[in-house]
């Protein structure tokens, strides 16, 4: 073998074994492409719908002075706040969530009302990415009202007040008994929206 063919195959085994190395390193130095962060998967129940119809107390004969819609799936639980009557929540027992309803008497004082019920939706505008609103006028119920959507990571996703302008005045609110985290609650708040949306579709004064 001459030197000119001794150097030429030295050559070629040198750039093969440089081959192998540079694939060799590039291999173990390339990052591993992490897997997008996932959660729970939340599966909500069939809804179906019955009237509310509640009074005071057996004997009273005192019914509460609006209607609407009810989620079979929803526990009615009447609130005693001091001075107040007609309040209640609606508990979600397989979603661990909350509707709180709040009403009043309108007696000359509904731009205090509306304004009370606007400082509630706007309290959480520091955490909403986007608030958009939803105007409801039924005339022939006389129920006139605003739905709120709370977008991003806000303790209430969703709000309403309806009211006839004259005598009554009713608000509700979303709550999950939970910290609010929008992606992994998503199907929630979508649940519970369609029943607030059922809800002031519904709704009646009595």
């Amino acid at each position: 073998m001459d030197f000119l063919s001794f150097k030429t195959r030295i050559g070629r085994l040198a750039l093969a074994a440089l081959s192998v190395s540079v694939l060799f390193f590039g291999s173990c130095s390339s990052s591993s492409v992490p897997k997008p962060y996932g959660y729970f998967r939340i599966t909500t129940p069939d809804t179906a719908y019955t009237p509310f119809s509640l009074s005071l107390g057996e004997g009273r004969g005192e019914v509460f002075p609006y209607s609407f819609a009810l989620s079979q799936n929803a526990v009615v639980l009447p609130r005693t706040e001091p001075g107040e009557q007609y309040w209640v929540n609606l508990y979600y027992p397989a979603l661990d969530a909350t509707i709180h309803c709040s009403y009043k008497p309108v007696r000359n004082n509904l731009r205090e009302l509306t304004n009370d019920a606007l400082e509630f939706v706007y309290r959480n505008a520091s955490f909403a990415s986007a608030i958009p609103e939803r105007e409801y006028a039924h005339p022939e119920a006389k129920v006139y009202g605003v739905l709120f959507d709370l977008e991003g990571n806000t303790a209430s996703s969703c709000q309403f007040f309806v009211t006839d302008s004259t005598r009554h005045f009713f608000r509700a609110s979303v709550y999950c008994n939970c910290p609010p985290n929008a992606d992994s609650l998503a199907p929630v708040y979508d649940y519970l929206r369609t029943d607030i949306v059922k809800m002031v579709e519904t709704f009646e004064w009595r």
